[in-house]
């Protein structure tokens, strides 16, 4: 009702704190944090109050689109919308079967309960192979701490003496309930300490005890040193290792063989500092680690994983008050299926395609690629590496269908966009319960209809699996009746039905929507899955569920339909850890043999990420005020930075001649964006940053659309295996970084975020020509440009390289009134390629290297000479 403060959860991050909202005109006119939350109890950080800027987007839709054969779209009514994509599914399960549909997404970090209604739908055609955000960013912690002990853990940071952040940055990216609250009580308590690894000082690092400020690119030669250092130095729990943990001397072994001294040259850490740092953590009596995306999308990104869990696990703080447990969950956020993707091989971890396959997935002739794909609530064309391959893969599927809120970059792509109510219209709930010893889960009731015109996704999963025509009403009605003698009567026809139907077992989330979601209370339909997780988790924690209060699955469920703020819906026991470790000895399995075997190869030292030309590393995705992934579209939420400045240090912006707002052209071999400068002494020199959730297109006040900030991914960078081609211009230079390859040992869908850039003097730029190969050797050519007085403005260094048959050309822009360094080699090119200037000696081919045109002609083609 409007004016009354109406309990509900923000969307924008993993902690999804508990809200109170008061609506105004479908306005969410007042937010403020709600008290009775369980976990966040009132705490919320600045983003949750402009959450109306998410729910009255312009982006909304508020129809199903069809796209007609010139690739605009039309207005169709939902029944035919419905009926033609069931019988386009069909037609592709019954031509190539039903593992050619590919499934992505199924939730942001706010929606996570229409995603479970797909699985009856995506079971009913035959479909197999799914992905989502998780595969490029956590399968690579998924699958060490499945190793480990089979489950997901987390730290209890508000008991903790020691807290460890790893590529995290806390105060600006939460995860953790009450986060800001958590992190000054450890800053001012003298007994307690903060570790901070990270080679910006971010707002968490400036609070630390312990700030190691590495490298970009190499926090396994810190976490190694560390974890060398609690072994040398004899700072293990020896008892907690014998009782509890299998494999540890293999790993003992392993780690007395590493140079501290060495890792700390190669991290740019001081040595002492970083013994003294994992002294630390050795003599707490706890300490709870937290790793993220800084780690999870950088080099040796799994091996990071498998390290920074070890300075826990060596010394012995699991299972107590303050360390790292495992925790209870309402939902799996992860799958069991494994095995490999049918086209490319690559490994399937945690039941994730890994997503920066997908474009390879589909684009080819292979028998069994994915010819048609639904994404719900995802938007993999802006988020995935390398968007003009998925643009070109997703444009080539006989059938793409997207579900979402807003006609996304995605959805342009769709042969049909299927409008979904708002998360604040409907019933709705996430998965990221991951709390010990006291976890919740909050549905979250509507605050408002849904927009006419839109659905919510159970019913729209609901009205395709009823167009496939798999399950009749006679297989639905004795849970019909049995739903409306009451919970008992429902739960002892639900199983009859389970173990008697095999179409009722297949399709669980559509016959709890059809059979038990009438029966609910108004606008709560769309909660009926829960009923059945609210049975699981009551059976998988029996104990822990009854001292949160709830005496089985039926009472669980109904608590969560009675506390719209939300439940306490288990607590454990310390020791309960244990009984959560997966294995069948209930201990940890501490020896990784290929995790070794990536610890022993650090002694050869980091690759080079970067070249005396170009010695600048970039960060992509870095985490600010105002960014929150794409899930807002509409720039003006942002009450500062708002087109996501590129962020340089002093010492570089001296170098290059940069100023604080000034523009900065990013470009690469397949276009340019620019951005602003933003300069910073947070940065290390030869490192810059750019922040996540920008370059989504928005139709702004005057009807125009706009691009603010940059979209990283729209440049051809892909998974670390393939390299990346990436860069920024300056002025009248430009700077590019190089190709890299930096896949990790298992390398599962993790995206390098990391990339070569040229700095200083000269201003360099990297591109590749691939296919064309070069008629000689390696040639420079000297190139000017003038202002527009006619004054050099400019010198333009090209060196083309034979690289195993291919061109390569390095570029590199000398501002004027700087020294140009050249190479002693012929030089060549024609007037395109080497426009308008004074070129130096010519070959005696007299041909352009690059297009093989005479020294001098004109030429066409995609390299330009701007």
């Amino acid at each position: 009702m409007t004016g009354e403060w109406q309990p509900s959860a923000c969307i924008l991050c993993e902690c999804n704190c508990g809200i109170v909202v008061q609506v105004e005109d479908r306005r969410l006119a007042r937010i403020r944090g709600d008290k009775a939350h369980p976990a966040s109890q009132g705490y919320t950080c600045n983003k949750a109050l402009r959450l109306d800027h998410y729910q009255n987007s312009r982006a909304r839709l508020t129809s199903p689109l069809r796209r007609r054969p010139d690739g605009s779209y039309e207005e169709i009514d939902w029944d035919t919308a419905i009926v033609e994509i069931a019988e386009g599914f069909k037609r592709i399960r019954d031509s190539y079967g039903g593992d050619k549909i590919f499934y992505y997404g199924g939730g942001g970090q706010g929606n996570h309960l229409g995603g479970a209604y797909s699985g009856a739908f995506l079971k009913a055609l035959g479909s197999r192979y799914r992905s989502n955000a998780l595969a490029q960013e956590k399968t690579g912690e998924s699958w060490i701490d499945g190793q480990l002990y089979g489950g997901h853990t987390r730290g209890e940071f508000e008991h903790a003496e020691v807290a460890v952040f790893v590529g995290k940055n806390p105060w600006m990216s939460q995860s953790f309930p009450r986060a800001r609250v958590v992190l000054n009580e450890i800053a001012k308590d003298p007994a307690r300490s903060m570790i901070v690894i990270d080679p910006v000082v971010t707002d968490t690092a400036k609070m630390a005890d312990f700030h190691l400020r590495v490298r970009p690119g190499t926090d396994a030669w810190c976490l190694a040193a560390l974890a060398a250092v609690l072994v040398q130095e004899n700072l293990c729990d020896e008892a907690f290792l014998a009782e509890h943990v299998r494999g540890a001397d293999g790993v003992r072994r392993a780690l007395r063989d590493v140079a501290v001294c060495e890792c700390a040259a190669h991290c740019g850490v001081d040595e002492e500092l970083l013994r003294t740092a994992a002294r630390r953590i050795g003599t707490a009596d706890s300490v709870a680690v937290f790793e993220d995306l800084g780690v999870q999308q950088a080099p040796n990104s799994t091996l990071c994983s498998y390290l920074n869990k070890l300075l826990w696990i060596l010394t012995g703080n699991f299972a107590k008050r303050g360390g790292q447990h495992l925790h209870s969950s309402f939902a799996p956020l992860f799958g069991q299926f494994s095995g490999r993707t049918p086209v490319t091989g690559a490994p399937i971890i945690s039941g994730l395609v890994p997503s920066n396959v997908v474009p390879e997935e589909i684009l080819t002739d292979h028998p069994d690629r994915f010819r048609a794909m639904i994404v719900e609530s995802s938007n993999p064309a802006h988020s995935l590496a390398n968007s003009a391959a998925c643009r070109e893969a997703f444009a080539s599927l006989e059938l793409m269908v997207v579900i979402d809120v807003a006609m996304t970059e995605t959805a342009r792509l769709a042969h049909y966009v299927l409008p979904a109510a708002s998360q604040f219209e409907k019933p709705e709930a996430t998965f990221f319960n991951l709390e010990f010893p006291r976890n919740t889960f909050q549905l979250r009731r509507p605050l408002l209809t849904p927009l006419p015109g839109t659905l919510p996704e159970p019913e729209i999963w609901a009205r395709l699996v009823r167009a496939l025509g798999v399950v009749t009403e006679a297989d639905l009605r004795p849970l019909h009746d049995a739903a409306r003698r009451g919970r008992h009567a429902y739960t002892e026809a639900f199983l009859t039905a389970v173990s008697t139907n095999p179409t009722v077992a297949q399709l669980l989330p559509f016959v709890l929507y059809e059979t038990l979601g009438p029966t609910l209370p108004d606008g709560l339909r769309g909660a009926a899955a829960l009923w059945g997780l609210a049975q699981k988790t009551a059976l998988t924690y029996r104990e822990a569920v009854r001292r949160a209060g709830h005496a089985d699955g039926n009472a669980l469920f109904d608590a969560i339909l009675d506390n719209p703020s939300g439940v306490t819906f288990t607590v454990h026991d310390y020791a309960d850890d244990f009984t959560l470790i997966g294995h069948p000895d209930h201990k940890i399995a501490l020896e990784i043999p290929a995790m070794l075997q990536e610890l022993a190869k650090l002694s050869s030292g980091p690759p080079r990420l970067t070249t005396e030309e170009f010695p600048i590393v970039l960060s992509v995705g870095e985490r600010r005020a105002y960014t929150a992934n794409d899930i807002f579209r509409d720039p003006s939420w942002r009450k500062r930075d708002a087109e996501g400045a590129l962020r340089v240090s002093v010492e570089d912006a001296q170098a290059l001649g940069l100023a604080d707002g000034c523009r900065a052209r990013i470009s690469t071999a397949a276009g340019s964006a620019e951005a602003t400068v933003e300069i910073s002494e947070t940065m290390l020199a030869g490192h810059a940053a750019l922040p996540n959730g920008f370059g989504l297109d928005y139709i702004g006040d005057d009807g125009r659309t706009v691009v603010p900030g940059v979209a990283p991914n729209a440049q051809p960078h892909v998974a670390g295996h393939l390299g990346a081609l990436v860069g920024l211009q300056v002025g009248a230079g430009t700077l590019e970084y190089l190709p890299q390859r930096l896949g990790d040992a298992i390398g599962p869908g993790a995206v390098e975020h990391l990339f070569d850039l040229a700095r200083g003097a000269p201003v360099g730029v990297a591109l590749q020509r691939a296919g064309d190969a070069l008629p000689g050797g390696d040639v420079t050519a000297l190139q000017s440009r003038t202002d527009g007085g006619g004054r050099p403005e400019f010198h333009r260094l090209v060196e083309v390289r034979q690289r195993g048959g291919r061109a390569a050309a390095a570029v590199a822009l000398v501002p004027r009134g700087r020294p140009v360094r050249r190479r002693s080699r012929a030089s060549v090119g024609c007037q395109r390629h080497l426009a308008s200037s004074s070129i130096a000696t010519a070959t005696a081919r007299q041909r352009c290297l690059i297009c093989s045109q005479s020294a001098g002609a004109s030429a066409s083609g995609p390299w330009s000479s701007g």
